[in-house]
């Protein structure tokens, strides 16, 4: 399984998951975006999208801890560690993902307000492929 995280990169972006290395991905206060977090298993790749003004996929990082208790256990909010693993050779911007037929089923392109979302094999294959055209 694949996953895309959004960020917004004036909060915290592509450039500084690189500088710490790594990052709690925390603060997620909706309910099927935690369930995703939830799912996530330690080694999975992720995409890292800017949300905002970039609105484009940027890096990949990788789930380094699975999801844990963010803040009181009761609440039912989870964190996971991500690590920072390469930037994509190009930004994929929404109007490419949207332009593109392959994507339409895209989970964030379905339900754009998502922070965390799924992505297929067949969508990440075509994403990298987006990023390197």
């Amino acid at each position: 399984m694949h996953w895309l995280l959004k960020s917004e990169p004036d909060s915290y972006g592509w450039d500084d998951l690189v500088r710490d290395g790594g990052t709690e991905w925390d603060g997620v206060r909706n309910h099927a975006a935690a369930g995703h977090l939830k799912r996530m298993s330690v080694g999975e790749l992720v995409l890292v999208y800017h949300s905002g003004k970039a609105k484009a996929a940027v890096g990949i990082a990788r789930i380094a801890r699975a999801a844990q208790a963010d803040g009181d256990p009761a609440d039912n909010w989870v964190s996971v560690r991500l690590e920072a693993v390469e930037p994509l050779p190009g930004p994929v911007t929404l109007a490419a993902m949207k332009a593109e037929p392959a994507l339409a089923d895209m989970a964030m392109l379905r339900q754009s307000r998502l922070s965390v979302s799924p992505v297929t094999d067949a969508e990440w294959t075509c994403i990298v492929r987006l990023a390197e055209s």
